[in-house]
């Protein structure tokens, strides 16, 4: 077979997830920078492309999501640290080789650099006035997108952070199964694609998307209720990642026989 099975893959998870838990401080906080950077990129990709479409409503979001991707196979294949792909080190923790302050250690200073790299980005883009183009009709998709986000009960925003998580998840679980890089990222395209087509909340992507629709000056800046969608989503992205996955796939193939 050119690609590994899921048991292999299993073994192969938690190897990494090991490996992230004991990684050096500096080293984490510069690639989880680049990770923010990253889905920022991504982001405003999505934005570019589902500006002034005319292709109707699926054929939009499935453009959209496509283009979406591009954030997570930088992360996957140029190498940095994604918080809710980090949900799957739930994995190594279950199986006690990682433990829970090394999980929190590390979910912590990931988040921590994703958002930093998210907001830096965001400014950049204000900066270079990208949001300028098509006669400032990419900010206002930017602004639509961002107020679409803040208009989501907090329960709303919670259920689509679990089922986004549960598809990024999967995304880095399928890109283990692949040998070549190619395998690599056709593994991530669907579920990304399917997650940002439905709408799903990716608490990464928001730390980029509500910031640069504020920054741009056509809506105002909303801290309260930004932080409100980021921790209603954030859990979700936990749930979705390191329970429906992570912990699932633990039980499937890790867990030791009683």
């Amino acid at each position: 077979m050119d690609c590994y099975k899921p048991a292999e893959i299993a073994v192969k998870v938690e190897e990494a997830g090991v490996g992230k838990a004991v990684m050096a401080s500096d080293k984490t906080i510069l690639l989880a920078l680049l990770a923010g950077a990253f889905i920022g990129f991504g982001a405003l990709f999505y934005t570019l492309v589902t500006t002034g479409s005319t292709l109707g409503f699926g054929p939009t979001r499935l453009l959209g999501g496509m283009a979406f991707s591009l954030g997570l196979i930088l992360v996957i294949i140029g190498g940095a640290e994604l918080f809710t792909g980090n949900n799957l080190i739930v994995m190594a923790w279950a199986d006690r080789k990682v433990t829970t302050t090394q999980l929190a250690r590390n979910w912590s200073i990931v988040y921590a650099g994703n958002l930093v790299g998210a907001l830096a980005t965001a400014v950049l883009v204000v900066w270079s006035g990208v949001l300028d183009l098509n006669n400032g009709a990419v900010a206002d998709n930017a602004t639509a997108i961002a107020k679409g986000k803040l208009d989501l009960s907090f329960f709303q925003a919670f259920f689509r952070g679990v089922l986004c998580n549960v598809l990024v998840c999967l995304a880095v679980w399928l890109s283990f199964a692949a040998t070549r890089v190619s395998g690599k990222i056709l593994a991530i395209i669907f579920p990304i694609t399917a997650f940002v087509g439905a709408g799903f909340e990716h608490s990464v992507a928001n730390m980029y998307a509500l910031p640069v629709a504020m920054l741009s000056g056509n809506m105002p800046i909303d801290v309260a209720g930004s932080i409100t969608n980021l921790v209603a989503v954030t859990a979700g992205n936990i749930i979705g990642g390191g329970v429906f996955v992570a912990l699932v796939y633990w039980m499937i193939y890790l867990r030791p026989a009683r």
